[in-house]
């Protein structure tokens, strides 16, 4: 294979991929909408994990088979830095979006700035953040804040180690150190599998105790959009990183040929860098 280009054969799984991705979508939205999607959601989400589960054993078989040289490896590290600019994009649209309702629409619906006449709407609107009384009698804001210093602290601090413990696990790699690079990566999966519970605890204690739902005006809204795709895309980094673990038991990785390792490594610091702003900006300032 040396000096040649590898042409992947034709392969089903990204159509196969868009079309469970909008059945998750889809489902989503009416089961927020109307209540009534949650067995579409399910079907998408399923689909979803068997996708990723056939799609990542081609691309496994594909490599131990000796299919791709430098020049496919060079294609990999572009694809994966192009995929994380994408996702970065993606979670600046909604900083934005939380840094123009704090900054600019609060101040002018309390009269303030070029744009203050949009107090009119509402004269008796206070602008403070977090909102915890929206403008308008048939919304209810949240009766209180998740305290910041309790289980998002907790979190933070898992996180930020599961990047240690990636980073030992991927020098471990590199010096070809496998059983300490295998329990190091245990241990990262283990943290971020425990964020994930204590995200959930403290989202039914959002519900059930501090009325801070979706529903809860444009402070509910823009905490559960941020939180709730982070957690989604921290699900998607630990089965990434379960199935790393897996091929690394299976000795599918050596010091000099282990890209599969760095791009969910890398993932999985873009995702940790992102809780970071989001522990700051929305649960601290």
């Amino acid at each position: 294979m040396s000096g040649h280009y590898y042409v992947p054969e034709s392969s089903r799984w990204p159509v196969f991929a868009v079309l469970v991705i909008a059945l998750f979508a889809v489902g989503a939205a009416a089961s927020l909408s109307f209540g009534s999607g949650a067995p579409l959601m399910f079907a998408g989400l399923a689909g979803i994990l068997l996708v990723m589960f056939f799609w990542f054993r081609d691309v496994a078989r594909e490599s131990m088979a000796g299919l791709y040289d430098q020049q496919m490896d060079r294609s990999f590290r572009q694809g994966m830095a192009w995929f994380i600019f994408s996702e970065i994009m993606f979670f600046s649209a909604f900083f934005g979006a939380l840094f123009y309702i704090r900054m600019f629409a609060l101040p002018w619906l309390d009269g303030e700035g070029a744009k203050g006449i949009s107090a009119l709407l509402w004269p008796e609107f206070v602008a403070s953040w977090p909102l915890l009384n929206p403008p308008g009698d048939n919304i209810n804001g949240p009766v209180a804040v998740i305290d910041p210093w309790h289980l998002p602290l907790i979190n933070t601090l898992l996180l930020v180690s599961s990047s240690v413990t990636l980073t030992l696990s991927h020098h471990a790699l590199k010096k070809n150190k496998l059983s300490a690079s295998q329990g190091w990566l245990a241990v990262t999966l283990l943290l971020g599998f425990s964020f994930l519970v204590i995200q959930g605890v403290e989202y039914v204690e959002a519900y059930q105790k501090l009325g801070l739902t979706l529903q809860a005006g444009v402070y509910g809204g823009t905490f559960f959009l941020l939180t709730g795709f982070h957690g989604l895309h921290v699900t998607i980094g630990a089965l990434t990183l379960l199935v790393i673990f897996i091929r690394l038991l299976r000795r599918h990785f050596s010091a000099a040929q282990h890209f599969g390792f760095e791009a969910a490594a890398w993932y999985w610091h873009f995702v940790d860098v992102v809780w970071l702003g989001l522990f700051i900006f929305v649960y601290v300032v």
